[in-house]
């Protein structure tokens, strides 16, 4: 019997497992892969060059999975913002066929209010990635469905107050009045067993799924997290109150000596951050040491590049043991 929550209820979906948006890898392909696998798959609005190119994606999508799938929109701080109005448009468009039916949302709270809005209206269920319980209240008066409790463990960006997932999601059980999902760090079963266990709907993973068949990056970068663990990862932008946890290799390691001697100064390290190395590492050199890419500390955890449909199939299954038969002999 799958292993049934209010997430899997609420949005039709087989495992309470989720895909989150992640820059340059949350493509059609991968989306779809974890919907058919039984999870929910996301596309990354952000990823996308126009509200257009987004259309394409979603379509294709939809053409890959007759599942449930949903998109992730960010808004993230920029001299020049993208054209969020269009995108939003596009997906509040794009749900009427019913099988987009999920949008996270991540970023200023002001900022978003108004696509959260449009998004409801849409009949989006929506979900809010936070790093604390102080934002996840506000989101809640905002009017998500849902929180993504995400834990200092996370790849991309943990916030600035380093609070893990053991304290995080205990409390997020006790102080919130709409469900959450653990993520940050996640990548196996006894994880999925122990985010049910304080009070979580289902588990958000990001980097676990890049080590996937399907993810659409390179080769090396999968390999580069396979070989990795829990010590290949550093904060870098943290003088710029703009914390990202990335892949600790040269371009980083040159991050963090340019923030030392000049904090604050993101002239100094924009040529190292900007997000077009970050595209060509993933999509075309397979380098893993001259761009900032994120990464979270569950590489610990990952040892192999399975199928979405495989490793969605072992951490259920072994959910289910912990849940239902290990848990207990451990009460003997």
């Amino acid at each position: 019997m799958p292993l049934q929550t209010e997430l899997t209820k609420t949005l039709g979906i087989l495992h309470p497992l989720i895909q989150g948006g992640m820059h340059y890898v949350g493509y059609a392909p991968l989306a779809a892969a974890v919907s058919n696998a039984g999870g929910l798959g996301l596309v990354t609005v952000l990823t996308q060059p126009s509200a257009e190119a987004l259309r394409d994606e979603i379509r294709k999508t939809k053409a890959l999975t007759s599942k449930p799938f949903g998109v992730n929109l960010t808004l993230l701080p920029a001299l020049q913002p993208p054209d969020y109005p269009s995108f939003a448009d596009v997906v509040e468009d794009e749900m009427k066929s019913g099988q987009l039916r999920v949008v996270e949302t991540a970023g200023h709270f002001q900022g978003l209010l108004p696509f959260v809005e449009q998004f409801k209206s849409a009949g989006a269920y929506v979900i809010h990635k936070c790093t604390t319980i102080r934002h996840a209240k506000s989101a809640e008066k905002m009017g998500v469905d849902a929180i993504s409790m995400d834990g200092f463990d996370c790849a991309g960006h943990p916030g600035e107050t380093d609070i893990g997932n053991w304290v995080l999601f205990a409390k997020a059980t006790r102080e919130l009045k709409v469900p959450f999902v653990a993520s940050g760090g996640c990548a196996d079963g006894s994880q999925l067993a122990a985010a049910i266990a304080l009070g979580a709907i289902g588990m958000n993973m990001g980097t676990r799924w890049m080590a996937t068949v399907e993810a659409p990056i390179h080769a090396k970068i999968k390999q580069a997290l396979v070989d990795g663990d829990e010590h290949s990862t550093t904060l870098v932008m943290r003088s710029h109150r703009n914390t990202e946890r990335v892949f600790k290799n040269d371009a980083a390691m040159k991050v963090l000596e340019i923030e030392k001697e000049h904090p604050g100064e993101f002239d100094k390290i924009h040529h190292l951050v900007r997000g077009d190395n970050y595209r060509k590492s993933f999509q075309e050199t397979g380098n893993t040491e001259d761009s900032i890419w994120s990464a979270g500390t569950c590489m610990g955890l990952i040892d192999d590049v399975p199928t979405c449909q495989v490793l969605t199939d072992r951490i259920v299954a072994d959910a289910e043991a912990i849940i239902r038969g290990r848990m207990q002999d451990s009460l003997v």
